[in-house]
């Protein structure tokens, strides 16, 4: 067994060098000499295997190294060694990345890796489908000259990845790009082909705008002729409770038909403009009122209102999605329940808050809450009027601020339905002035 040369070894291999010069000198004398001769040889000895060494790894195409005598010996073979070793570590990383590769081309999403300048230096098949690259013409090259998308360039430009982006390709496909960091300097892009779930969505959106307005039309007549017979004075008792009974279940049919109406108006609108200033305050004031009438005195409602905070938005919005939450947690309490309702200003922006200390959530429905038609309790929501659809609206509603609804809750200790709109959508003191003062022109 070989072992790696040491100082000891290097002495004792130089002094049995340097013993037949010593052993020769006492016969013909002159050890310097000798000395210097032995050196000379040692020298000559040393570049000959340095020149074997030079050969075998610039020149020499065998694996097995060449053979070496003494201190060379162990270098010789130690190099083999590691020629060994680094032969083996890239056959293993080989099969690593052929593994990854074929697990990336096994995906159903495009993946293509872009270094931080925006150069393509690897994409799997569906890539090449998706996208029309191709490979390896394209390696190298700056995605911006592939994929020509101002709405993309701004995406890649702005390195802002928390949301993914969009957008419909020159092919007619709609795809959805995410990007996040995968190695320093390098980015992975993923993306996904989405067109035909996005045409079922909008087939969604479609049918239940078309079907609502479509109700409507004889839900108004079969109102019209409900209020006439009402009027009318029936001796029939059971007749008279099955009239009130039709008109109970149209305004609810009604109101069902208005929220619906409502959902799809917000869904298919365009990206709210963040430009109007909306006086939270005197909403919510306005809000208060009418929670205050309609609650007649069963419950328990306390309004904190921060009354200089006010955002940019879409008032009417706002004023859906902040409704929709207090009179959910009127709708859901039991009678006499304490419901606070805050506006205010904390570090992260504006949070809005509804807190009520009734009988709580389940756990298991927390996630499903803000479904269409989702009820947690159907035999209370046919009691209340409830359609399911409030949260749903709350959610759609969020989703143009770029924020969403945090829901928490616990049975038995009540629940808390709040959002926060972000720190730049509040109106600073000078915004406020300079709108009253273009008012005042006006």
């Amino acid at each position: 067994m070989l072992e790696r040369l040491s100082w000891q070894k290097l002495v004792l291999n130089l002094l049995i060098s340097c013993l037949p010069a010593v052993m020769l000198s006492f016969f013909i004398g002159h050890l310097a000499w000798l000395f210097v001769i032995t050196l000379f040889l040692l020298l000559v000895w040393h570049g000959y295997n340095l020149l074997k060494l030079s050969d075998w790894l610039w020149l020499d195409r065998s694996m097995l190294p060449p053979s070496g005598r003494g201190g060379w010996e162990p270098i010789f073979y130690g190099i083999y060694q590691l020629q060994q070793r680094n032969r083996k570590r890239r056959r293993e990383l080989a099969l690593l990345f052929k593994r990854f590769r074929s697990g990336a081309e096994s995906l159903p999403d495009a993946l293509v890796m872009i270094t931080a300048e925006g150069n393509i230096f690897w994409c799997n098949h569906l890539a090449r489908h998706l996208l029309g690259f191709r490979w390896p013409e394209d390696n190298g090259q700056p995605i911006f000259n592939l994929l020509r998308y101002p709405d993309f360039n701004r995406y890649i430009t702005a390195g802002d990845f928390a949301h993914p982006l969009v957008i419909e390709l020159n092919n007619g496909r709609m795809v959805e790009f995410q990007l996040m960091p995968y190695l320093e300097g390098q980015l992975l892009m993923i993306v996904r082909d989405i067109t035909q779930k996005q045409k079922l969505e909008n087939f969604r959106r479609d049918f239940f705008a078309n079907a609502s307005h479509e109700l409507k039309t004889p839900l108004t007549v079969l109102q019209g002729y409900l209020e006439m017979m009402q009027d009318q004075k029936l001796s029939d008792q059971t007749s008279q409770k099955a009239i009130c009974t039709m008109q109970e279940q149209t305004r609810r049919m009604d109101s069902l038909i208005k929220q619906l109406l409502h959902l799809s108006k917000i869904e298919i609108g365009p990206q709210v403009e963040m430009h109007e200033v909306v006086d939270v305050p005197a909403m919510l004031a306005l809000l208060q009122q009418e929670v205050l009438t309609l609650a007649d005195n069963q419950y328990d409602i306390v309004f904190n209102i921060d009354e200089k905070l006010s955002v940019f938005g879409h008032e009417e919005q706002l004023k859906s999605a902040m409704s929709n939450l207090v009179y959910n947690a009127i709708n859901h309490t039991e009678k006499g329940t304490r419901i606070v309702v805050n506006w205010s200003q904390s570090a992260q922006g504006a949070l809005f808050s509804v807190e009520d200390n009734g009988g709580g959530i389940s756990p298991e429905h927390l996630p499903r809450l803000t479904e269409r038609f989702y009820r947690v309790d159907r035999a209370r929501s046919r009691q209340t009027g409830g359609s399911g659809l409030g949260l749903a609206i709350v959610k759609h509603v969020l989703h143009h601020y770029s924020t969403h609804l945090d829901i928490s809750s616990s049975l038995g200790k009540g629940s808390v339905f709040s959002f926060l709109l972000p720190q730049t959508l509040i109106v600073s003191d000078v915004e406020k002035m300079s709108k009253k003062h273009k008012n005042t022109i006006n």
